[in-house]
């Protein structure tokens, strides 16, 4: 209980923390709109197409509203990095609320369905630069590193919760009002989150991030196909990529037997679509809780499994015994499987892929999730209609054990080879220039440690040389010496070498070994991109060059090399 207690507390410190700052809760005021707004829209989107045309028309507006985002989803990110962010996400919301205001419209005015779903479709294109946007713009308005951890806590919980309210929205509205009613609260919540973000003061892009940009912009198309190429060429990550998108394809699928279930099998009628919608909202926001207890653990392969599991096994049991109640706790079990395979799916994938190609294997991911999700829409129609509501759900949810049970021994095999490094992880966290890093690209890090061991007296770096790598004090002393002085001594933990890789300078000192030695080394390129990729990272290692080199002093100077 004490343990629990204890927990409890660090949550509530966390979301106090984020909420007092006023940017930071803009932001995440912001994103609750949006994500409240989204699944209340879907929810009434599949009512209004499951009434004109059944079971097909909402697997077809499946297909609609995740085809065009698909093929844009890889290069959308783009925009945030090329433009000021919250413009970004100002002008996504603005047009997605007056699409979805419009489509409403559309509903009331008993217009041909096949122009809501175009509208619902290119709303859907708007949207899809939003949550980038999102993740890219907090780092720069957290004040602190503790900040920016907890923002990123808050924004998955208020996900989860608005899987659940979203929902639960469109299921009172639909039963009490219209649909396009639905739509039009949904272009208002819109239209709020862009007012708030308008308020939010976000730092002013720096030139260098404009001249990057626009130097990479002709290759933008070849950038993005090297993360299909590096997941096509790589076993491992076929395997973990194809278990993903069994699950996005069956996810997919989900949402046309939900309408099913709700009209056809459990007699629910329009809300109960809100009410089922709303149980795997529940279980998701439960199972992120639960998530939170991954981030200290070294074996992700048996937690991605299980979700996998807890995603497939609740399905078939809605199959076989199709009671209201006992739906409702299963799809929760569903929800909270799903927490449990993004967590554990996105860690692997963070250690296995090389950091010069993360990013574009990232899009790639974007792409399938949103293409299996469409696809699987589209193809559980045929199978409803073959072996009806009960038998499509034995058949979806059979599919993910069994490829789990084929697949399992080769995923944990990967997920040894792939284990995060713990005590490289701790020593790395206790350095304030990675400190402020996020778990997942820390863990990266650690895995990208080089030991070396030196015997006494040998140099580790001299003075005027290039800079090349920075160190950390494993074991043992080092000598810090300038102009052949020793100004400083570092044991365990000590750290140099960030000088002359910040401010591309020349060795500003000579590093020898005192003792016998190890010490863990860190390439250029990875030390950068680490540090230079993340805005508060970037002002630590800032400032400690700056004491540093403003200490070499008859005080005592602790001058990195």
């Amino acid at each position: 209980m004490s343990r629990l207690g204890a927990h409890l507390r660090e949550s509530a410190t966390a979301f106090r923390g984020v909420f007092a700052n006023p940017d930071l809760r803009k932001l995440q005021l912001a994103w609750a709109a949006v994500i409240v707004g989204h699944w209340a829209y879907l929810v009434a989107v599949a009512v209004f197409a499951y009434a004109v045309g059944g079971a097909g028309a909402v697997g077809l507006l499946v297909v609609i509203r995740t085809v065009p985002a698909a093929l844009v989803a890889p290069f959308a990110a783009v925009l945030a990095d090329r433009y000021p962010r919250t413009r970004v996400m100002i002008g996504s919301n603005l047009l997605r609320g007056a699409l979805v205001a419009a489509a409403g419209a559309c509903v009331w005015a008993d217009t041909p369905a096949e122009l809501v779903y175009v509208i619902v479709g290119v709303a859907m294109l708007v949207g899809t630069p939003f949550r980038p946007a999102l993740a890219a713009l907090t780092p720069s308005v957290a004040r602190t590193p503790a900040e920016l951890t907890a923002a990123n806590a808050v924004s998955s919980t208020l996900e989860s919760i608005g899987y659940f309210v979203g929902p639960a929205l469109a299921g009172i509205l639909l039963a009490a009002a219209t649909t396009e009613l639905v739509f039009f609260l949904t272009a208002l919540a819109f239209a709020l989150s862009a007012l708030v973000i308008s308020r939010v003061h976000a730092p002013a892009e720096t030139a260098r991030a404009r001249d990057e940009t626009t130097r990479e912009r002709a290759g933008i198309l070849s950038e993005a196909l090297l993360g299909f190429r590096t997941v096509g060429g790589d076993a491992r990550l076929r395997l973990l990529l194809g278990l993903f998108s069994a699950q996005t394809f069956v996810a997919g699928a989900l949402t046309v037997l939900i309408v099913v279930m709700a009209f056809e099998l459990l007699d629910m009628g329009e809300s109960g679509v809100g009410w089922l919608n709303s149980a795997i909202g529940v279980g998701a926001l439960l199972g992120s809780v639960a998530a939170l207890s991954l981030a200290g653990m070294r074996r992700l392969g048996p937690p991605f499994l299980a979700g996998v599991l807890l995603w497939g096994v609740p399905l078939v049991l809605i199959g076989l015994w199709s009671e209201p109640a006992l739906a409702i706790v299963l799809l929760a079990v569903v929800g909270a499987g799903n927490s449990l395979v993004d967590v554990a799916a996105f860690t692997l994938i963070q250690r296995a892929v090389p950091d010069d190609v993360l990013a574009r294997v990232f899009g790639v991911i974007q792409f399938l999730w949103i293409s299996t999700f469409g696809l699987g829409g589209i193809l559980v129609v045929p199978l409803v209609e073959w072996l009806g509501a009960d038998g499509a759900l034995i058949v979806a949810g059979a599919f993910l054990p069994v490829l789990a049970l084929l697949t399992g021994t080769r995923l944990l095999r990967l997920d040894a080879e792939a284990e995060a490094p713990g005590a490289e992880l701790s020593l790395l966290r206790a350095i304030p220039i990675f400190a402020p890093l996020p778990g997942t690209p820390l863990e990266h890090l650690a895995a990208r440690l080089v030991p070396l061991r030196l015997g006494p007296g040998e140099v580790v770096v001299r003075q005027g040389d290039s800079g090349d790598r920075f160190y950390v004090v494993v074991e043992g002393e080092v000598e810090i010496s300038v102009d052949g002085q020793v100004v400083s001594e570092l044991g365990p933990g000590g750290y140099f070498g960030e000088i002359a890789l910040i401010r591309d300078l020349p060795r500003t000192a000579t590093a020898t070994a005192r003792t016998p030695v190890v010490l863990y080394a860190l390439e250029r390129e990875d030390f950068l991109a680490a540090v230079t990729g993340h805005a508060p990272s970037e002002r630590a290692a800032q400032e400690v060059a700056s004491a540093r080199l403003g200490s070499v002093a008859p005080t005592g100077a602790r001058l990195p090399a």
